[in-house]
């Protein structure tokens, strides 16, 4: 499926080179300016589409290891306070 493109406006589809893509993670690895910028090239209009479709794809893992992470906590607390409250009968 082949997405729509507003009048006047092209897609920049040209190959990503080795040098782009080594600035692109350097600059995702880093904490908070990592996340921003991976939102900034998800969603911008002017991003080179092969960018915006890795950083589409990132989010969406961060997003499972977050849910994976809160599912572990939440099972991990349970488990404590079931522990803990069995100690203090």
């Amino acid at each position: 499926m082949e997405q729509q493109v507003p009048f006047g406006q092209q897609q920049d589809t040209t190959p990503m080179s080795m040098k782009d893509w080594v600035i692109t993670l350097l600059i995702s690895y880093i904490p908070l300016v990592g996340l921003i910028m991976l939102i900034v090239w998800a969603f911008d209009s002017n991003t080179n589409v092969n960018k915006k479709n890795w950083a589409k794809a990132s989010l969406i893992w961060m997003l499972i290891g977050i849910g994976i992470a809160i599912i572990i906590f939440v099972i991990f607390m349970s488990v404590f306070m079931g522990v803990m409250s069995s100690i203090e009968s």
